[in-house]
């Protein structure tokens, strides 16, 4: 995973605009979204395999208090590729296994084929 950049963004915000809020303004802006923490061994796996992909992924690391606020994308991780839920690992397995994952990443521009 070397050489390979991730943004890692905080759910907190200045002004009072809630995590739900948030974590909907960050599904709508980037063509892939993690959520996940940090002491998830699934979240792991699904941050290694897309970056092995190539791809950039958002990452939000929600600490504890802010997994309660995660009931707004289901379970965690959680894993979202142009604004649409594709689940947690199973998901995001189903799609690689079937050949479904980068033409998925290229639709939303998550993913270029280099020369």
């Amino acid at each position: 995973m070397e050489g390979v950049k991730r943004r890692v963004v905080a759910l907190t915000i200045d002004g009072g605009e809630p995590p739900e809020k948030r974590m909907e303004t960050m599904i709508r802006e980037n063509p892939v979204v993690v959520f996940s923490r940090r002491s998830c061994c699934m979240c792991h796996v699904i941050k290694s395999l897309l970056a092995t992909v190539g791809v950039h992924a958002t990452v939000i690391e929600l600490e504890e208090a802010e997994a309660a606020a995660a009931s707004a994308v289901g379970i965690l991780p959680a894993l979202f590729i142009g604004g649409k839920p594709i689940g947690g690992l199973e998901g995001l397995m189903a799609l690689h296994l079937s050949g479904k994952l980068v033409p998925r990443l290229q639709e939303v521009g998550a993913y270029v084929i280099s020369d």
